[in-house]
Parts: structure tokens; sequence; C-alpha cells
């Protein structure tokens, strides 16, 4: 089957690149104290869900306090990670030159430390996006979710795979960018992967000491429902950010690419693979803010350093280029999009009947585009 990516001729690629340029500098031209307010306004809405929800919780032996303590907490947790720390860490506020909210200063908050996340996400993630063989995020190294990635009988369990990921979301994140998988074929020496865990433990061991040691300790005879109020905020938050997660990358309707479809890309190329790779979660304003803005994965990808706030405002236009070269632009409503995630996950379970060809082995060299991560 002819992909949509080869069926454009070059012209017709070329000329979405400059579109989406197009988009884009409008944006970058645009931008300014608005967008300042509205993430300064978050962080300090973030932080303030925080305080109330743990100091909720130091009363926690009553539990109405406790159920609104751990539902402020989780939000908060939400909050921080999705729209606050994933976003930061693109960069996306950068052009403030404000020191406190800066890609190279913030650390967020869960077990992997945000320099490790800024390689495997905005450098391997946001260059590879769903080229298999290349993209260690379809799947994560625990699932298939494409059928040229070989099939082996372990793949069977892999609902109850896709289960405790969900719920160690954090911990496979961590895990992620250390490619255990590259010492086992010999690709990597069990030194440099010490030296990495050890990078990746002295930022956990603080998250746990943080959430189940001090904040615990600190509440005194209710320690035990502080413990169980952060244990509880780190699931809501992990199983919250996994789904939307897989929702804007492995829905129906979202494609995959090989290594030969990338060789030579050029910047129209890199952009319509990321729309073509990506899918949008349909919702109300609140949603979209809970999720990050990556309910607008499409244009996330597309243009991942620009300013949250503003992916809804140019998602119609991002739509419309779509139209008039007739590619498919994913969305659906999330019960929509997770269900065929879930679908997806359980049928590539079981060896395809016909695979589709597997992609050739992974080269050294990256497509010839310089990508902004």
């Amino acid at each position: 089957m002819t992909s949509t990516l080869a069926r454009l001729t070059p012209n017709e690629i070329d000329a979405i690149g400059r579109e989406l340029d197009a988009i884009r500098d409008e944006v970058i031209a645009d931008r300014g104290e608005r967008d300042a307010r509205y993430i300064r306004r978050v962080i300090r809405a973030q932080r303030g869900l925080e305080i109330g929800g743990r100091a909720l919780l130091f009363a926690g032996i009553l539990p109405p306090a406790w159920l609104l303590g751990t539902a402020l907490l989780s939000t908060a947790k939400i909050l921080e990670n999705m729209e606050i720390g994933h976003n930061v860490l693109h960069g996306q506020w950068d052009w403030m030159r404000d020191p406190s909210i800066h890609s190279t200063t913030w650390e967020w908050d869960t077990a992997c430390s945000s320099e490790q996340w800024k390689h495997s996400h905005n450098v391997m993630h946001h260059t590879w996006t769903n080229v298999v063989g290349r993209d260690r995020d379809i799947g994560y190294s625990i699932l298939r979710m494409d059928e040229r990635q070989r099939w082996h009988p372990l793949n069977l369990g892999q609902p109850l795979y896709n289960v405790l990921l969900s719920v160690f979301f954090q911990w496979g994140v961590a895990f992620h960018d250390i490619e255990i998988e590259k010492v086992r074929s010999g690709e990597k020496s069990w030194r440099q992967t010490r030296t990495e865990l050890g990078r990746m433990w002295r930022k956990a061991r603080r998250q746990l000491l943080k959430d189940y040691v001090v904040f615990p300790a600190l509440a005194g005879p209710f320690f035990l429902p502080v413990l169980l109020g952060n244990v509880t905020a780190n699931l809501v938050r992990n199983v919250w950010s996994h789904a939307i997660i897989f929702c804007g990358h492995f829905p129906n309707g979202a494609e995959t690419f090989t290594e030969d479809e990338v060789q030579g890309e050029t910047r129209g190329g890199w952009y319509v693979r990321q729309m073509l790779g990506s899918a949008n979660i349909k919702g109300r304003r609140f949603f979209h803010l809970m999720s990050g803005n990556l309910s607008f994965q499409i244009e996330h990808h597309c243009f991942p350093d620009l300013p949250s706030n503003r992916y809804a405002e140019i998602a119609p236009k991002v739509r419309a280029v779509c139209e008039r070269y007739g590619l498919a632009y994913t969305t659906g409503r999330f019960t929509k999009q997770y269900g065929s995630v879930l679908w997806k996950i359980a049928r590539l379970g079981f060896p395809s009947p016909f695979r589709r060809a597997a992609p050739a082995p992974a080269s050294s060299a990256a497509p010839a585009l310089s990508r902004a991560a």
C-alpha cells in the first residue's frame, strides 16, 4: 500500500512546508505579554493547588479533607507535568528570558530528570516521529504498536504490560532514555549504562523522598493518610498522562513510516510526517489545559517550541492546509481515540496474518533536515 507521504509530489510537499512556516512565523511575531501572563498564571494556579492539596492531606484522617486534598494534589501534578514541565522543557517559553521558566533551568516533578527527558523526547522522538526502528516511543520498547515490528510470543501479554506501563508511567519514561535493550545487543557498555542509571537514580531518589518520606513524616500521626494521598496523586497523574500521550500517537489514523521514506527528508516532508503521524483529541478548554494542550498533538508535533496556549488558535489553519492537499487530519473524542488505542494494543499482541515488511536496519545517519526539537 502506497503511503500518503509517497503520493504527494515534491512541489506539493515544499508548498506545505512554506504554508506551515508562515503559520509558525505569524505566531512568533505575535507572541508577547499575553503569552507570558498565561504561563505565569498557570504556574501560580498549579502551586496554589499543590499547597492546598498538601495542607488538606495533613488533615487527611477526615475523609472529605483527604478526598479533596488528593484531588487537588492530583490536579496540581497533572498541570505541572503536562502543561508546565513538558512545554517549558520544549523551550516554548525561553523567549521570555525568565531564568525561572526556562528549558535550561527547569526541573520537573517526575522521576525522569529534565536532561534525560530532553534527549529521549525532544531529540529522539521529535526527530524520528513514528519512524519504525528509530522512534523508541512506538511502544516504549515494551509494546508492539506497528505491524512492521517483529512479533514475539511475549507480545500476547500486551494488555497487561500496557496497564503496568500506565500505572508506573513516570518510571517507564525515566528508564526509557537508558536504552537497556542496547546493552543486551552489545551496542552499549554496562559502564555507560551504570553512569546513566546513577544519574536517573539521583533524580528518582529525590522524588521518592519528597512524596513518600518527607511530606508524610511532616504530617506526624497522619503519616499513612498523607502517604496514601501522595501515592494516589502520582497514580492519577501517571494514568492520565499515559492516556493522553497514547491517544496522540497511536489511535486509528495515525500513520507510521520507514527509514527509507524519510531519507533526504525536506522541511516540508518533516511537517507532513508530523501531521500524518499524530492525532488530536476533541474537548473543551479545561480538557485541553489538563492535557498540556497535547490534545492538539498535530500542532504540537509541527511546532513543538511554540507556546502551547496558541495551538487552539492555529489548529483551524493547520487543518485547512491538510484539507487543501488531501491529507487526513485525525481527531476524535477521548473515548474514541483511547478505545482505538486499546484495541490496537490487544490486536498487535497477536501475530499479523500479513505482516508488513520490516524496516531497514537503523543507520547512524539522520535525515538531511535539521529540525527544531
